[in-house]
């Protein structure tokens, strides 16, 4: 069981979150945030499973970014996108997420290097790395 690993004892943060209502319902945080959640597929208000992903890969990779550019000695303000799609796979649904990440003042080949330190480095990108479905790129801006 993955709660007797040692590394739980030595964590630097840990959260509980929960949902107990279902896709049309809420989510939270303990101690955090709640949020309305929904399916992404009807019109209901809330946030979705693929919305919440995105937000937390984008947040995760600028935040890991500050730390590398901080490193770097660059005083910029990275800023990530991700596009997560919901598909039909084979047999079964599927997210397909794609990030990109931008520095300005870096030029595509200085972009590239930091994203590949941060692609490396980002807990959540670590998490998704291992699937087929994920991709990260460089880009100069929003494409």
């Amino acid at each position: 069981m993955m709660k007797n690993d040692i590394r739980w004892d030595k964590a630097m943060y840990t959260t509980d979150t929960y949902n107990v209502e279902g896709l049309n319902g809420h989510a939270y945080a303990e101690n955090g945030i709640s949020v309305e959640t929904s399916s992404p597929l009807s019109d209901e208000p809330g946030t979705n499973p693929e919305q919440l992903l995105g937000m937390s890969l984008c947040t995760c990779l600028v935040g890991t970014m500050e730390v590398i550019l901080k490193e770097h000695h660059i005083n910029e303000q990275a800023k990530a996108h991700a596009k997560i799609s919901y598909v039909k796979g084979k047999g079964r649904y599927e997210f397909l997420v794609h990030a990109q990440v931008c520095v300005p003042g870096q030029t595509l080949p200085q972009t590239r290097a930091l994203v590949s330190e941060v692609e490396n480095r980002c807990c959540v990108s670590q998490l998704l790395s291992g699937s087929d479905n994920y991709s990260i790129e460089a880009v100069l801006d929003w494409e």
